[in-house]
């Protein structure tokens, strides 16, 4: 049966809807850029009062659901159908049964280019919840009662946010102002300043973030190139802060060992609140394309992202930016583990690059300041 290609939205029904679940199972950086898109979701046009939004996300999406505004309650769940997913299938009944308790009028399935939104849509029908809109490439019969044909079928990149913006507004959804945010908890600035303070940095001493690790193998700049670019900017006076989590030790430690000049190591000790205050107290953010250049971009601290060209539209998000890569043929291969032996996409970027490319976001910095 061929495929009905004309959306199948009722934005008055949703207009109805006063619980709805927001569905982005991915990780951090994927859950702040569906941010617009559910700030979108709670102004939709109501006739019913205090709507209520919950995120289901995975465990990283969860911790930082909480800094996301609109967000009024989080549920974690590992998906089977995503890297790391539980293998239970008890897990999944726990879920359904967990979502069926909650009276859910409504589901909206956010998903990326590469995913399909009918497993997230099953669970969501089998917990009794009426409305679920997604994008999908296949029919989806009754699975998903309202719903859009996926942005990439028209061959036209989109980048992630405006994907996600694209479902939100054909249910009626609308915003204001489409830049990513986060509101960190009150205090998380002080506490950032004291772990800074501790560590030997003046709170007015100039800062950079370098953050070399990232999940997926293809997205990793060297280590060793970050330490030269690192090392050329602390020649000129730059304090470097190296942050990670517990599986960005490695990248770190190599950072770390082969630089000639004095860092900050600031791996593993920050929570993710401290760590988005850290960010939003430096000059500019360096690392790879995952969760912190976009964690950046939502405290609009500019971003020099080592972007791997598996994923296009994942691009620092209306802040001042740099997207480094070399062009290659195998570009927008959607794959965690680089497909080829060389990695040119990254590797081929020198360090000079990066240096130049903090140059010229804090000279558009120093230029803003002097216009504002």
């Amino acid at each position: 049966m061929a495929l009905n290609r004309e959306p199948r939205v009722d934005p008055a029904a949703w207009a109805r809807a006063r619980n709805i679940l927001c569905v982005r199972l991915d990780s951090m950086g994927d859950v702040v850029m569906t941010g617009p898109a559910i700030r979108a979701i709670a102004a939709l046009p109501q006739t019913v009062p205090r709507r209520r939004l919950t995120l289901l996300t995975s465990p990283a999406g969860a911790a930082v659901a909480t800094m996301l505004p609109a967000v009024a309650d989080t549920i974690a769940y590992r998906a089977p159908w995503m890297p790391g997913g539980d293998a239970d299938p008890g897990s999944d009944l726990r879920l359904i049964d967990r979502l069926a308790t909650r009276s859910f009028d409504a589901a909206v399935i956010f998903t990326t280019v590469n995913q399909s939104a009918l497993p997230a849509a099953t669970i969501c029908r089998l917990a009794g919840i009426p409305l679920r809109a997604a994008h999908s490439r296949e029919n989806p019969y009754g699975i998903v009662t309202d719903w859009m044909p996926d942005p990439r079928e028209r061959g036209e990149p989109m980048h992630e946010v405006l994907r996600q913006l694209a479902l939100a507004t054909a249910l009626g959804g609308q915003v204001d102002d489409d830049r990513l945010a986060l509101a960190p908890p009150p205090g998380s600035l002080d506490a950032a300043l004291e772990v800074l303070e501790h560590a030997g940095v003046d709170q007015h001493d100039p800062c950079l973030v370098f953050h070399p690790g990232a999940g997926a193998a293809s997205r990793r700049y060297d280590p060793a190139s970050f330490a030269a670019a690192a090392d050329a900017l602390a020649a000129e006076g730059w304090r470097i802060l190296v942050t990670g989590g517990a599986g960005d030790r490695s990248e770190v430690r190599t950072m770390l060992e082969v630089m000639r000049r004095p860092a900050v190591d600031l791996c593993g000790l920050l929570t993710l609140p401290v760590l988005v205050a850290v960010l939003s107290h430096a000059e500019a953010v360096v690392t790879n394309n995952t969760g912190p250049a976009h964690l950046a971009a939502a405290v609009m601290t500019p971003v020099v992202d080592l972007y791997a060209l598996t994923n296009m539209e994942h691009t620092p998000w209306r802040v001042p930016s740099r997207v480094l890569f070399h062009d290659v043929p195998c570009a927008g291969c959607l794959s965690s583990v680089c497909l080829t032996a060389d990695h040119a996409c990254l590797e081929l970027v020198p360090p000079a690059a990066v240096v130049e490319a903090v140059h010229e976001l804090a000279a558009h910095d120093r230029l803003a300041n002097e216009v504002g």
